[in-house]
């Protein structure tokens, strides 16, 4: 037995991919339960509104804050704080009056010594064209990427791996809609950088399951597949950690205005290394991909016999 050969793990994920069928699928029932009953919090890029960042000299209680905005009539303002207990945020639904009114007022609510570092305000009509641009953005991307795959490789493996990536994109929308966290244009980002990661993942074990497909002769798909999981396990890993940790970094030491980018490619990573290895590849399996499906045609053999 060759040394490369040693290094090679050899795990039974196919084996396996019964009880990660039933875990998907428990997961992703319960991403569209959550999406249909609790729907996403939509940040004011989606909704529109005004958000007002204020400075305070020294730490403020935000439930004084919260009791102070809602006896003044702002019963949905949503008050975090913003990098430091002396810094806060407020989201305020679109109002009636001007941004310069709007800020006087909160400064007549909050004190004078508050200091209002930035009043941003987004109309509904914005909030309207970034919901449906962003929606066509990722349909978009499904669908070049559904084209670019079955060009590439067959159009099983196209299905597999647009399963897996809608797989991965419901998941991490579920985990939002159920924890409740803020859906605005930076998770929208980061899930469409999730789709790109997990599609990567994909990509690398399809070639190599190709390629066992083409050097190997008498085995039988499962098996191809399972080895090729195990021979890109260690490039899947060391791929997933370097890049989680990064984004722990990130989740932790960025600062609030990249907290949820980050927090979305969290889940989205590793949600994504999970099913290029299990969706994806049983996927193809249950279509009933064979060494025949990866053989050129015979227009393709013609083609390679006539060239210089």
């Amino acid at each position: 037995m060759s040394l490369k050969a040693l290094n090679v793990p050899s795990i039974d994920f196919v084996g396996k991919r019964t009880y990660a069928i039933i875990f998907s699928a428990m997961l992703v029932v319960l991403s569209i339960f959550t999406l249909t009953t609790n729907g996403l919090k939509l940040g004011i890029d989606f909704t529109g509104g005004t958000l007002i960042e204020v400075g305070y000299k020294q730490g403020v209680d935000l439930s004084e804050v919260r009791a102070t905005m809602a006896e003044a009539g702002f019963n949905r303002a949503n008050v975090q704080y913003f990098g430091s207990t002396n810094e806060i945020l407020i989201r305020l639904e679109p109002q009636s009056i001007s941004s310069a009114k709007l800020s006087t007022k909160i400064i007549q609510l909050l004190g004078s010594d508050v200091d209002i570092r930035r009043v941003e305000f987004v109309g509904p009509k914005v909030g309207e064209e970034l919901t449906n641009d962003g929606g066509l953005a990722m349909l978009y991307a499904l669908i070049g990427i559904l084209i670019y795959v079955a060009f590439r490789f067959e159009y099983r493996f196209a299905l597999g791996s647009i399963s897996a990536l809608i797989h991965d994109v419901i998941i991490t929308l579920g985990f939002f809609s159920l924890f409740q966290f803020e859906f605005d244009l930076t998770v929208l980002a980061a899930i469409l950088a999730v789709i790109g990661y997990s599609l990567n993942d994909t990509i690398v074990v399809f070639d190599r399951i190709r390629e066992n497909f083409l050097s190997t002769r008498h085995v039988d798909p499962a098996t191809i597949i399972n080895g090729a999981l195990n021979q890109t396990l260690s490039r899947t890993i060391m791929t997933s950690l370097t890049t989680l940790l990064v984004l722990v970094a990130l989740f932790f030491l960025g600062g609030e205005i990249i907290h949820s980018f980050a927090m979305a490619l969290l889940i989205g990573v590793l949600i994504g290394t999970y099913s290029s290895i299990y969706v994806a590849s049983s996927m193809i399996l249950a279509m009933g991909i064979t060494k025949e499906d990866m053989l050129p045609s015979e227009k393709e053999k013609q083609e390679v016999d006539t060239r210089p």
